[in-house]
């Protein structure tokens, strides 16, 4: 029969109390860590991703609604190039 010595078992309780303690404060300073970065960025004034949605969507439209335009230019001048030169054929 094996006896137990009772010098290990406080030792063992001190070592799991402590890697107890070094995990909670291992927490602690992981989500500390993390709330001061979400503080940093909110100072930023990032935009976030909602934002860049709207914003990439409003150019997309804007730069369709520019490529109309420069084809109906294109085709006005052309249209006034022709009328221009019927006009010094007469």
């Amino acid at each position: 029969m094996a006896s137990t010595n009772p010098l290990l078992d406080d030792i063992a309780s001190l070592m799991t109390g402590a890697l107890g303690a070094a995990r909670a404060a291992g927490e602690e300073a992981k989500t500390a860590a993390q709330a001061r970065v979400r503080a940093l960025i909110a100072d930023m004034d990032l935009a976030g991703r909602d934002e860049v949605e709207a914003l990439k969507a409003i150019a997309t439209a804007a730069l369709d609604r520019v490529e109309t335009l420069e084809a109906r230019l294109a085709a006005l001048e052309a249209a006034q190039s022709n009328s221009t030169s019927n006009s010094a054929k007469s």
